[in-house]
Formats: structure tokens, C-alpha cells, sequence
């Protein structure tokens, strides 16, 4: 368990207990060792690469197959007929 403490714009401190998943325990810890900071450093830090971080997302890709069709598309009629079927109207 971490107690958090309030920022010093409250007029009197506000103490909050969390509970932190074990990775996210070991992240604080590695970073407290390996740049010599104390907990609310560690988390501050750790808080922030996350607000930072840049969601990484494939670009959309339009997959289109050839169906080997050519439809006259003038006629919207018959070519939903053509596609569908004659039962579909």
C-alpha cells in the first residue's frame, strides 16, 4: 500500500491509501534504485510517461479483393438485381 498525499493547494493535507499491482510496484522500485528517487518522485515520473505516451495505432487499410465482376452501375436497379437476386425486391 502507497499513501499519497495532496498537493499543498488544499488548506489542510488529504491522505489516500492505493493499492498497486505488483508490476506496477516493481516499476516504482526500479526506477527509485536506479535514479536514486524516493516513492513520490518514482510515481510522479512513471505517472507522467504515461499521461505522455503516444498511442501507437496501425494506419486503416482499405482490403479490397477482385471479384472479377464488371456491373454497370447506371442502372441501380438492375444491378442490385443482378446482385441480390430478382426474390430480393
Amino acid at each position: 500500500d502507497v499513501i499519497f498525499v495532496a498537493s499543498p493547494c488544499y488548506n489542510q493535507s488529504m491522505r489516500t491509501t492505493i493499492n498497486l499491482d505488483d508490476d506496477v510496484s516493481a516499476a516504482i522500485e526500479q526506477l527509485r534504485k536506479k535514479a536514486n528517487l524516493g516513492v513520490s518522485e518514482a510515481v510522479n515520473q512513471l505517472i507522467r510517461r504515461g499521461l505522455n505516451a503516444q498511442k501507437k495505432r496501425k494506419p486503416f487499410v482499405q482490403r479490397t479483393r477482385s471479384l472479377g465482376l464488371r456491373i454497370d452501375v447506371n442502372n441501380v436497379a438492375e444491378a442490385l438485381e443482378l446482385l441480390e437476386g430478382p426474390a430480393a425486391r
